[in-house]
């Protein structure tokens, strides 16, 4: 059996490698992507199973999340050591494919930029679009400053559920653990509601999103912070490090999401905007808590700030990452 002292700078390897991936084709429509196949077999489990009581439907939800995370942790597995059994460079290049599906950095970047780029150009209709794509509110009345909000707010959010998280899964357990984590935010993303059809049939994918991302959200606004501060230190652009770390801490608590209101909030007082407030959806208006403070008026160039302070956050995590996993070696 190979040690994890001997897997360990295999797998930092293979993580690089994939992270040069995905920022080199990202995700390519024209091949299967596994996230597709998850919520494929959530639609189709979901058909099934979500009826009867609220009982039984909340029961139903925890073999619904439990058959998809480890049927997800499985069959990466399996396949994987199938793979490798017929030669090792093809586990390792499977793997590798694998692990670059689970990271959205190339893609999270790209959807900022569709949005930045007729904004700037004063195209508010292509703005409003580009943002509908990565957006669930309305978007068809929104001026330049909510068009920011929704663009910044996508990219804050995102920067954990795309990026840090699953490259801290894939460090510890590699492509199969990254991969259950991608089942349990689709499962969140597809379900996790708390409206009549999911409150109950919902409620385990819910809560397993919240507990899988608590580490990661929190370690995430840290490294935002000091990428933040790093940033500024460096003369790439001014931002309001000072003090961003007490308000983040007063804001944070506020958001309806235990997890996702971390980095917003962290990125809203970097920024000196405010995010939050009031969002439409289907024309139905829902409130949410501010987070940050008003120090500059929301526009196009913020959004180009969330995205470099998303590259140099998931750059630091890394970094502290893998001197975490090289400390744990060498105890």
């Amino acid at each position: 059996m190979t040690a994890f002292s001997d897997y360990l700078p295999v797998s930092l390897i293979m993580v690089a490698v994939a992270i040069v991936v995905d920022l080199i084709i990202g995700d390519p429509r024209s091949l299967p992507h596994p996230v597709v196949i998850i919520g494929r077999g959530i639609s189709v489990l979901d058909a099934r199973w979500n009826q009867g009581s609220d009982k039984s439907r909340r029961r139903s939800g925890f073999l619904l999340t439990a058959t998809i995370v480890s049927g997800t942790f499985l069959t990466a597995w399996l396949a994987l050591a199938l793979l490798t059994a017929l030669h090792p460079w093809l586990g390792i290049v499977a793997e590798v494919g694998l692990l670059a599906t689970t990271l959205a950095i190339k893609g999270l970047a790209d959807a900022g930029r569709a949005i930045a780029k007729p904004l700037a150009e004063g195209d508010l209709p292509a703005a409003r679009q580009a943002l509908a794509i990565v957006v669930g509110r309305d978007t068809e009345q929104l001026d330049e400053a909510e068009i920011t909000r929704g663009g910044v707010e996508t990219i804050a959010e995102n920067t954990v559920d795309g990026i840090t998280a699953p490259l801290l899964f894939a460090l510890i357990g590699g492509a199969p653990l990254a991969l259950a984590y991608k089942a349990i935010n689709t499962l969140d993303s597809m379900v996790g509601y708390r409206n009549q059809r999911y409150a109950d049939f919902g409620y385990a994918s819910a809560k397993l999103d919240d507990v899988a991302n608590w580490v990661p959200a929190r370690l995430t606004t840290l490294c935002m912070w000091l990428a933040g501060l790093l940033l500024s230190v460096s003369g790439s652009r001014p931002l309001h490090w000072q003090g961003a770390l007490r308000g983040t801490l007063n804001d944070a608590p506020r958001h309806p999401s235990p997890n996702a209101g971390w980095p917003e909030a962290m990125m809203a007082r970097l920024l000196g905007v405010q995010l939050g407030g009031t969002n439409f959806y289907q024309g139905i208006a829902s409130q949410r808590a501010t987070l940050g403070e008003s120090l500059e008026t929301l526009q196009v160039a913020h959004i180009n700030a969330s995205i470099r302070l998303m590259h140099a956050t998931w750059l630091l995590f890394a970094v502290i990452a893998v001197l975490g996993f090289i400390v744990w070696e060498l105890l």
